[in-house]
């Protein structure tokens, strides 16, 4: 008898997908949904299957995949008809069971332990799911069951997507004998530089790693290091509780540059842009956060540059004035003078309460009416209702983002 039914489903090509739902003239046509070609955005966000079956795949820029199908059909992406979808969906799955957690966009898990008694074995709920998907909006699921999440995780990424019938179970009994034989980046939780840190001492299966000792494992790498340990022998003791997503541990945004940005001015115009953007949102869910992490990338493809680095403000704060001091303190301090391609920006530590300084001056009663003023009349009105001067400059990015869902078109 199984202890848990766990269910994540995953939509194939999802924003794909979507653009030929609405557009039926897509169908059986090799598909891309990109950004602008002309400009940096021009990177595949999604490509159908026929897109697919010619090499193209997610991350690569417009003139790769235009060079490997030059027929290829570019999209713009639509993000606010994608949320919908992605809701209708969520939608779909609550007829099946109340505890769904989205994962992504794309991606939701369902706790369905005791739901067989009504809908029958997991099996049929599967294919049932999928036919009422594909029914009502056009886009494929595949679906990975397991006991728990990471099981459930596993078995849609590595086997289900590769099933005629898009479902596959991973379980105690049979983990081991499917997964240990894969290469250890296809584990969940291992990115490109723990792969290689694993590859150093010998690592090269997720079965490799399942017999180094637990305890070496955590005084190497720390708790991640025990988590993949327990990853690798299937192990995972997270829930699937709806409420958790509302528990946000840090609110951020990341961008992708238009150009090569190689003025400080022009980049540190951008991260004022950026944090007012991401300390209006904390405002937003009636928190302070009191550590700011800054993330840069270097423009170079052959030798990777940038950093990510932290640090605690002064006091837990969210406007900009309180927040971007320590932002411009981190860039200045680490930035090494080369392009920058991406920045992002996150506010962590969130808490609803906010210490007061001493000896106390005023000054930030002040910020904070002001800040709740702005947020007002952009709410009502729209994000360049009314801004700083400064993001008139050249390289200012705000009138470029309005109107853009996760920097995409909405």
């Amino acid at each position: 008898m199984r202890s848990k039914v766990i269910f994540l489903a995953d939509m194939e090509s999802f924003y794909a997908g979507v653009e030929i739902s609405q557009d039926p003239s897509l169908r059986r046509k090799p598909v891309a949904v990109c950004g602008d070609p002309a400009l940096r955005h021009g990177i595949i966000l999604a490509a159908s299957r026929e897109a697919k079956s010619f090499g193209i795949k997610t991350g690569q820029p417009a003139w790769e995949a235009r060079r490997m199908c030059p027929w290829v059909v570019f999209v713009h992406p639509h993000m606010q008809t994608y949320i919908d979808y992605s809701l209708r969906i969520t939608k779909i799955f609550e007829q099946y069971t109340d505890r769904v957690l989205p994962y992504s966009i794309d991606e939701q898990f369902l706790d369905l332990t005791g739901s067989e008694n009504i809908f029958g074995s997991p099996e049929k709920i599967a294919a049932a799911i999928n036919r009422q998907v594909w029914e009502e909006t056009g886009i494929r699921c595949r679906i990975g069951m397991g006991e728990n999440l990471l099981q459930a995780k596993m078995a849609c990424d590595c086997f289900a997507k590769k099933m005629a019938n898009a479902f596959f179970e991973l379980n105690s009994a049979n983990y081991a004998r499917h997964t240990w034989n894969l290469p250890i980046d296809a584990l969940f939780g291992v990115g490109h530089r723990m792969e290689k840190n694993l590859y150093r001492i010998g690592v090269r299966t997720i079965g490799h790693l399942a017999t180094l000792p637990r305890d070496m494992m955590r005084r190497r790498w720390g708790v991640n290091g025990e988590v993949l340990w327990l990853n690798a022998h299937g192990i995972d003791y997270s829930t699937v509780e709806p409420d958790a997503v509302s528990d946000q541990k840090g609110i951020g945004h990341t961008a992708t540059l238009p150009r090569d940005y190689r003025r400080r001015a022009e980049i540190e115009l951008v991260l004022l842009e950026m944090t007012e953007e991401v300390c209006f949102r904390v405002r937003r869910h009636g928190r302070v956060g009191s550590t700011a992490h800054l993330y840069c990338k270097g423009a170079d493809f052959d030798y990777p540059t940038g950093f990510s680095r932290q640090k605690k403000l002064p006091d837990p704060g969210a406007t900009a004035a309180e927040v971007y001091p320590t932002v411009r303190q981190l860039f200045r301090k680490h930035w090494d003078g080369r392009p920058v391609r991406a920045v992002g920006i996150s506010l962590s530590g969130l808490s609803s309460y906010h210490q007061l300084r001493f000896p106390f001056s005023g000054c930030c009663g002040r910020e904070e009416a002001l800040a709740a003023a702005i947020d007002l009349v952009r709410t009502r009105f729209g994000k360049t209702s009314i801004f700083k001067a400064a993001f008139l400059q050249p390289g200012a990015q705000l009138f470029q983002r309005a109107g853009k869902i996760g920097g995409h078109d909405s």
